[in-house]
């Protein structure tokens, strides 16, 4: 689905504080999603999400209307070693992965998380990377289906626990 009115870019400094607000609003309204008593140190991960392009070969994309709306966010890694994700996906070689997509409630069905999904494999693709890796837990079960109709398949070898959430691996092949 092509979305004319939205482009993906990286953010600018200036944006991190709005994109950081968004990610806290969407991970804290996932039913089923620990909240921000259950894991402080993940939710001041998506408050500070600014940090996360600090690492190398890590940029934080959006989906950005004409009018200056944000959209949704995601941020991509280049490098599995800055991931930061617990289980084997660190020690991935070849592979870039994205974690963190979130899509403000207010354009949910618009096909955000896809645009920004596959930005992030065309990103992928152009670094000659084999693998994409992505990790979501049962709260976020509905993006499980626009991810396999893209191609991710589970990959048990990728998951792990974080403080007694389940999270799950995908990865989709691209060489």
């Amino acid at each position: 689905m092509n979305i004319p009115e939205y482009i993906i870019r990286d953010a600018t400094p200036d944006e991190y504080p709005q994109i950081g607000r968004l990610m806290t609003q969407v991970y804290s309204q996932l039913e089923g999603f620990p909240n921000q008593d259950e894991q402080p140190e993940y939710y001041k991960l998506l408050a500070n999400i600014g940090g996360l392009p600090q690492k190398p070969k890590a940029r934080l994309f959006i989906a950005i209307s004409k009018n200056k709306h944000i959209a949704g966010a995601v941020v991509y890694f280049g490098n599995m070693a800055y991931y930061g994700s617990g289980g084997a996906a660190t020690k991935e070689k070849n592979a870039a992965g994205f974690r963190l997509l979130a899509v403000d409630p207010t354009t949910r069905g618009k096909g955000i998380g896809k645009l920004l999904t596959n930005h992030c494999i065309l990103m992928a693709t152009k670094e000659k990377q084999d693998q994409i890796i992505i990790h979501s837990t049962k709260a976020m079960e509905i993006a499980w289906k626009m991810y396999e109709k893209i191609g991710f398949k589970r990959s048990a070898d990728l998951d792990f626990t974080q403080n007694d959430l389940r999270v799950y691996g995908f990865r989709l092949k691209i060489r």
